[in-house]
């Protein structure tokens, strides 16, 4: 249909888009941003679960997600949590990909995951540890940010769980935009987004101030089934003394590389 409406040789000069986010730093947004664009070109979203994952929510191995990857027509969209190592990041820089990476205040991150894992999927691998083991916010949290090795409960740390994607920072032909620039400041975020685009093959056909009316249109935030609270900074609502301690011990310099903070002084 996206071929007929448009034409297709336009549709053939696009670029396969997969939004890629750590978990709970803003997927469900950004593929929201993302099937905006079906109402400014030929761009298709298929439905299909996360990259990542199959149909049943089952974890994929690398191998069938290189496959989900490779399947990728021109004009598609996608979204998943692809780690930043190979063979994904090979493939993902391809001209035929534009590859938008979200990354998000770890703290927040943090908060979410917990929240997420408490409150919202009880069926999450830590929903027993995090309920039944642990008394109250500041030890999950304190869980969160050291990892935990148990036999029924494994979760890396926060540190680890971002050295897995923080290669995407550093790869020129993947866009990265923060979760906080999608929340309170998206016409920059819209911005980078487009230019990105008509770099990799698109053309946008419309004045960009209609364009970014179109993305903000897009976004409703209650039609994820993960969605809780999106408010950059409300770490400060939850994190202790012990907390701010912890994460300092365990995370060394993420604050500072990703540029949420200048110093440890926070």
């Amino acid at each position: 249909m996206a071929a007929l409406r448009w034409g297709a040789r336009y549709q053939a000069c696009l670029p396969a888009v997969l939004g890629n986010a750590m978990p709970k730093s803003g997927s469900h947004l950004i593929i929201q941003v993302l099937q905006g664009l079906t109402r400014l070109g030929p761009f298709v979203n298929p439905g299909f679960p996360p990259v990542n994952r199959s149909e049943d929510n089952r974890k994929l191995d690398d191998s069938e997600i290189l496959r989900n990857l490779q399947r990728l027509q021109a004009g598609d969209i996608a979204y998943g949590y692809i780690q930043a190592h190979e063979p994904f990041v090979s493939l993902l820089t391809q001209p035929k990909y534009a590859t938008i990476f979200v990354y998000r205040d770890p703290r927040d991150m943090l908060v979410s995951h917990v929240f997420y894992a408490t409150q919202i999927h009880h069926g999450h691998g830590m929903h027993h540890y995090y309920t039944q083991r642990l008394q109250d916010m500041e030890q999950r949290l304190n869980a969160a940010i050291y990892g935990v090795n148990e036999p029924d409960a494994q979760l890396a740390g926060v540190r680890q769980k971002y050295l897995d994607y923080l290669g995407w920072l550093e790869t020129p032909a993947v866009l990265c935009v923060r979760f906080e620039d999608l929340i309170l400041n998206r016409q920059k975020a819209f911005r980078a987004i487009l230019d990105y685009l008509q770099e990799r093959g698109f053309e946008l056909r419309v004045p960009q101030h209609q364009a970014f009316k179109v993305l903000e249109e897009a976004i409703v935030p209650k039609r994820s089934g993960t969605y809780r609270k999106a408010q950059p900074g409300n770490w400060r609502e939850y994190f202790t003394e012990a907390n701010k301690e912890a994460f300092k011990a365990v995370a060394g310099d993420l604050l500072i590389r990703l540029g949420y903070e200048k110093d440890n002084n926070w």
